[in-house]
C-alpha cells in the first residue's frame, strides 16, 4: 500500500485512505435463533430430513449481521419477554428498541423490531438448528440469499475434509460434466471465526480510521460515519 501511495502522489494525486470499518478480535458466537427456539418461538419444516427455517409462521426471530442483529416479531405480545431474554443473554451488550433505537439513529421501519448489539468480542450466528445432521443444504454452502443472516464462517474451509482441493476440484469436475452438484465445503463451526465488527468498538485503535490531506482536519479527531463524505468531496473539489 505504501509504494502504491507515493506512486500516485508523484503522479500528481492527492490520496485519501479510508477503511470501511474496524475489525475487533471475537471469540464468541452468540446464536440468538437457537435461544429463541428453546423458547419454542422458532418454525421450521422437514425437507429430506432437514430443518428450513419458516420466517413467516416464527414468532420471534433474528436476522444476524456479524455484531448486530435485527429482531422481529411476529407474535408482538412477546416484545417485553424477548427483550428481558436477550439482556440477559451473555454477549448481548445492549438492546435497541423504542427510545433508545432512534436516538442510535435506527428507528426505521425495516429495522425490525428491534436491534441487539454484541459485546466487542462476540458476534451473531443466524444457526437455529439443534443438530448439525439437520442444518440445512445451504448451510454448508456460500449461499447468501438464502440464509437468514450474514455467515463469516463462509470465508473458511472445512477442516475436517482432509484433502480440500481435490474434493474441490472434483465437485467443480462434476458441474463441468453438467451433474448436479452441491458445494457443500463450508464448515458449521462458529468458533473458527476470530474477528467480527458492526458495534462500535470500545477501543479507539479498533475504529476505522480516514488518512489523508485533509484541510483542517485534526488527526486526532473523530468523525460520525455520516460526515465523512463531505470530508471526501472537499478534497476531490480541491483536487
Amino acid at each position: 500500500m505504501e509504494g502504491l501511495t507515493t506512486h500516485l502522489e508523484s503522479k500528481g494525486v492527492s490520496v485519501s485512505l479510508l477503511s470501511e470499518y474496524g475489525i475487533t478480535p471475537s471469540k464468541r458466537p452468540v446464536h440468538l435463533n437457537r435461544i429463541f427456539r428453546k423458547q419454542e418461538w422458532i418454525s421450521f419444516r422437514e425437507e429430506l430430513g432437514r430443518e428450513v427455517i419458516d420466517l413467516g409462521n416464527c414468532q420471534v426471530f433474528a436476522i444476524a449481521d456479524h455484531q448486530v442483529a435485527h429482531v422481529y416479531l411476529n407474535n408482538p405480545l412477546l416484545l417485553d419477554e424477548t427483550v428481558q431474554l436477550l439482556e440477559n443473554t451473555d454477549g448481548v451488550k445492549e438492546v435497541l428498541h423504542g427510545e433508545s433505537r432512534a436516538a442510535a439513529g435506527l428507528d426505521h421501519e425495516r429495522a425490525g423490531d428491534f436491534i441487539v448489539v454484541a459485546e466487542d468480542d462476540a458476534w451473531f450466528t443466524y444457526y437455529y438448528w439443534k443438530s448439525d445432521r439437520k442444518a440445512p443444504d445451504y448451510a454448508r454452502s456460500v449461499d447468501i440469499h438464502r440464509k437468514p443472516g450474514y455467515d463469516p464462517v463462509e470465508l473458511f474451509i472445512d477442516p475436517k475434509i482432509r484433502f480440500p482441493k481435490l474434493k474441490l476440484a472434483s465437485k467443480l469436475l462434476r458441474k463441468k460434466l453438467g451433474f448436479r452438484m452441491l458445494m457443500d465445503v463450508i464448515p458449521l463451526d462458529a468458533s473458527l471465526v476470530k474477528g467480527s465488527h458492526g458495534a462500535i468498538p470500545s477501543e479507539l485503535d479498533d475504529h476505522p480510521v480516514l488518512i489523508g490531506p485533509h484541510d483542517g482536519f485534526d488527526h486526532r479527531q473523530t468523525l460520525e460515519a455520516t460526515e465523512v463524505f463531505q470530508h471526501l468531496l472537499a478534497q476531490c473539489v480541491r483536487s
